[in-house]
């Protein structure tokens, strides 16, 4: 049986985190739908503000925040990456060398 790298384990356990958070979400959104559908009738209309629309819809606000989650995660993966380049010769020297 082939040995299992570190790199091959946080892969797989990375796989195992994502799929048990997708699993969790799916349940918390059935039961959001459940409770959405159940109340449905029993909440009443809201009067509208006066600047309502002015406001962003809930999926505007929820497209906004992902977008810049996204462009920050972008921005601190290349800084991560410009650290590793400015440390590199302090790295290489502390990296095993195939003999």
């Amino acid at each position: 049986m082939p040995s299992t790298t570190t790199t091959d384990f946080a892969q797989q356990a990375q796989e195992q985190t994502l799929n048990t958070i997708r699993q969790s979400q799916q349940a918390v959104v059935e039961a959001v739908h459940a409770w959405a559908e159940a109340v449905e009738k029993a909440v009443p209309e809201t009067p509208s503000l006066p600047f309502a629309n002015e406001l962003p819809t809930p999926q505007q606000l929820v497209q906004t925040s992902f977008d810049f989650a996204e462009q920050l995660l972008k921005v601190q993966r290349e800084f991560a990456e410009n650290l590793l380049s400015a440390a590199a010769p302090v790295i290489d020297k502390t990296q095993p060398h195939d003999s």
